[in-house]
């Protein structure tokens, strides 16, 4: 069985290696280098803005290439980040070996490998991006016995000259299929180079949005990737936004992970599904229904989820996204198969069917059951978002969630059944939480709320200010109101942000 998945697994180092990514050695890298000719090496690693950093590395020779796998290399620590002072701003890179993957981009035989950052007495850096996400999947497992497994939905819009040919209708681009879609071969090429990358992919398809503005046209499309551990499901989506701009820049299209593109069309998300498993069991589900711990989580993610926007939601255009009356929400609520709730409980094939074989009467061997599927949705975050520090903070509040003492009555509470925007509901409406509006309310969010994460020292005090500070610099209160029929105004707010994160 390891043979097969070995042998089906498109990563060239695991092919080559025989062997999981998760159980690469040093040894194993320079082995790879070695025996495939290998030229340079990229250290790869996030910084505040968000974009994946290259350092590059012609291999000298086997002493060097020891040497740099063995030591890392250091780097001006001020320039990553704002908080880090010039006098003292040297850190150090430090690659993660189950991240290298053969970039597929590269003139030269390249061998790239995601770093995290340490300090000059070579400890993690506490407010380095990936490494606030190590301590909350190291306290959550500690503290609930629990693994928490996550994926991201990664929406984005590819802007190109229109074709008129085929046209698409308005806002109907769901599911669509060429030729009335016509960047589906970029989609498919990305996929297919992530999987090479190491990223775990459960499908593609083309989105809602698709609309033409002059002589452009833009497409929406998303790439969806399977439950893992929290750090690998960040890491493959830093290196899926990557990619697909590269292969944008390649075929002269610009590729936009913004929350919104313009007034009255669908924005993009980054909605998150998680799950929690003990001893690889998933523990979401008892019986046919949700458990209590998935209903405790999910009481968590609510009562943080204001907070949560500080981490998720983190430019203007962001809000322009999270209006009232659209699939992505406002009120803070759970429900079933519900889109216009926050936390969605998607289809997961609890029920003991046979839809197999009715839709196949010729088969008459056992089906397989697959349990395990069943997750939970977390639809209010964009592609503006930290994600190292939005996925932290979502194990943060899950775990707040298993130790809350109401936390089933206010799940309970905060179940929602209907489509809340229906007239005949407006009152259950009224009732409900919003979530914050603009930046600067998503800072004082994150204010009232800041002792939740800095508890077990997971957000350090220093990180909870500068999110705040940068927010608040935003100063776009009430910005909404205040461009509300401005499009123009609107248009130049959006491509301001275009390239976020």
């Amino acid at each position: 069985m390891k043979e097969l998945e070995i042998r089906l697994n498109p990563n060239p180092l695991v092919q080559f290696l025989k062997k999981p990514a998760s159980e690469f050695t040093r040894q194993d890298i320079i082995y790879f280098i070695e025996e495939n000719e290998i030229e340079m090496i990229n250290f790869r690693y996030v910084g505040e803005d968000g974009k994946l950093k290259s350092l590059n590395f012609v291999i000298n020779s086997k002493q060097h290439l020891e040497d740099l796998l063995s030591t890392g290399e250091r780097v001006d620590g001020s320039s990553l980040f704002s908080y880090i002072e010039a006098g003292s701003s040297d850190l150090y890179v430090i690659p993660r070996f189950k991240t290298a993957f053969v970039n597929p981009f590269s003139e030269y035989p390249t061998l790239d490998i995601l770093c995290s950052f340490y300090t000059r007495d070579g400890l993690p850096l506490e407010s380095a991006p990936e490494y606030l996400l190590k301590k909350a999947i190291t306290e959550f497992r500690k503290t609930t016995g629990y693994d928490f497994k996550c994926m991201g939905e990664l929406e984005y819009y590819i802007i190109y000259e229109k074709d008129e040919m085929y046209p698409a209708v308005d806002q109907k681009g769901y599911h669509e299929s060429p030729p009335f879609t016509k960047y589906g071969h970029l989609r498919k090429d990305a996929m297919s180079l992530i999987a090479q990358c190491g990223g775990q992919i459960k499908y593609g398809h083309s989105e809602v949005g698709n609309f033409v503005s002059g002589d452009l046209a833009y497409e929406q499309q998303e790439i969806e990737f399977l439950p893992v551990d929290p750090m690998d499901a960040v890491d493959q989506l830093v290196v899926a936004k990557w990619i697909l701009r590269m292969l944008g820049s390649e075929h002269g299209v610009d590729v936009s992970f913004a929350p919104k593109i313009t007034v009255g069309k669908a924005g993009s998300g980054l909605h998150i599904h998680m799950l929690l498993e003990k001893n690889g069991v998933n523990a979401m589900v008892e019986g046919d229904g949700l458990s209590d711990i998935a209903k405790k989580m999910i009481a968590g993610i609510l009562d943080l989820a204001a907070p949560l926007t500080a981490f998720g939601n983190t430019i203007p255009t962001s809000y322009l996204r999270l209006v009232p009356h659209q699939e992505a929400p406002t009120n803070i609520c759970w429900g079933d198969r519900n889109r216009s709730v926050l936390v969605r409980v998607p289809l997961g094939w609890i029920a003991d069917t046979s839809m197999i074989k009715d839709a196949n009467p010729q088969e008459t061997g056992r089906i397989p059951y697959v349990p395990g599927k069943q997750t939970v949705e977390l639809r209010s975050g964009d592609g503006s978002a930290d994600i190292y520090s939005y996925i932290a903070g979502i194990i943060v509040a899950a775990q707040h969630g298993l130790q809350m003492p109401d936390a089933l009555k206010k799940a309970e509470k905060l179940y929602m059944d209907v489509n809340i925007f229906h007239e005949e509901h407006k009152e259950k409406l009224a009732k409900l939480e919003k979530l914050p509006a603009s930046c600067w309310e998503s800072a004082d969010k994150l204010l009232e709320k800041r002792a939740a994460f800095e508890n077990n020292g997971i957000f350090p005090a220093g990180v909870i200010d500068n999110t705040v500070k940068k927010l608040k610099s935003y100063n776009d209160l009430n910005l909404s109101e205040k461009l509300y029929g401005k499009d123009d105004e609107i248009c130049e707010l959006v491509m301001k942000y275009i390239h976020c994160k």
